[in-house]
């Protein structure tokens, strides 16, 4: 809840029992976390080569990173279906094939 600490969920003891090369990510880092040791927009080593990423104001990162994430993927789509500078989809690519509901006019999935 806002204004209230956050719970702790994961303990010294719990982390130190992770294989080496964990990562641990606390998104309620800014908080008081809900990892033990974690502090907000650091990343540290802790137990057994653990790494601990403390988020810091991580609501405001979202939006950058969704429309980015969205743009590369609708970018990398049409650079499967462009070739030499038209548009040619090739249902037999599984990516195209299972992105296309329309073709031609025509629905192509469902109904």
């Amino acid at each position: 809840m806002p204004g209230k600490a956050a719970p702790m969920l994961v303990t010294k003891q719990m982390y130190q029992a992770m294989a080496p090369g964990s990562v641990i990510v606390d998104l309620a880092a800014e908080s008081g976390g809900n990892v033990e040791g974690s502090k907000p927009g650091e990343v540290i080593t802790v137990g057994n080569s653990v790494l601990l990423w403390g988020g810091k104001d991580v609501p405001s990162q979202l939006p950058f990173h969704s429309s980015y994430l969205l743009s590369r993927n609708m970018v990398n789509l049409l650079l499967l279906m462009v070739k030499d500078g038209a548009v040619v989809p090739d249902f037999s690519d599984e990516i195209i094939d299972a992105s296309a509901l329309t073709h031609g006019g025509n629905l192509r999935k469902g109904s």
